[in-house]
């Protein structure tokens, strides 16, 4: 979110292949228990070896929507800023989810919409491996979270687990409210995350 914010125009892949452990169907939060993993789970096809992102669908055999709102509920309803949102996105959470990139887009777009986000969001059209772009791709990828040395804002949960970084932008967004986009655009993502 800090490169979105720092952005004019966003291109969002969408034409390469699915790759698992990424950051396309997971999230993490804050919780009362420490970091709480939000996984989306994916229906996969037997038939189709390579995926793309785009036509990549949910498992929804699963009540994982509601599992999800009910986590980010407890989570959060303390937080500063969590009744000033709830409405807006639990939205999210109330219509069955046909296309996992669908609802990415739809939940960027939300979110872009309440922090007041101006970047123009666009999909690509083709699979380019060497974008003259600048590649941010890199940064959907969890199997090696890197640390982003982020500044920390105060958490809900700090006092009983400490600041806990690289966590879902509503995290962010419930702590700081109105100061969310401030902040992501103060914030540096170092060159050699880039």
């Amino acid at each position: 979110m800090v490169a979105i914010a720092k952005a004019d125009k966003v291109t969002l892949e969408i034409q390469d292949n699915y790759q698992k452990q990424t950051y396309r169907n997971r999230a993490y939060i804050a919780h009362s228990n420490g970091k709480l993993l939000l996984n989306i789970p994916i229906r996969h096809s037997k038939n189709i070896r390579h995926q793309k992102t785009k036509d990549v669908a949910p498992e929804n055999n699963f009540p994982w929507l509601t599992e999800h709102w009910k986590s980010i509920q407890i989570a959060y309803r303390t937080s500063p800023y969590f009744e000033f949102y709830e409405d807006d996105l639990a939205l999210l959470f109330k219509s069955p989810v046909l296309k996992l990139q669908d609802f990415n887009i739809k939940i960027l777009e939300t979110i872009a919409e309440l922090i007041g986000l101006e970047a123009q969001i666009l999909s690509s059209n083709v699979f380019d491996k060497h974008t003259q772009l600048l590649d941010m791709r890199h940064l959907a990828n969890c199997k090696k979270e890197p640390s982003y040395n982020f500044d920390p804002y105060h958490q809900v949960f700090e006092a009983n687990h400490g600041y806990i970084g690289n966590l879902s932008i509503i995290d962010l967004l419930f702590n700081e409210g109105p100061n969310t986009l401030n902040y992501l655009q103060s914030q540096t993502l170092e060159s050699s995350l880039i």
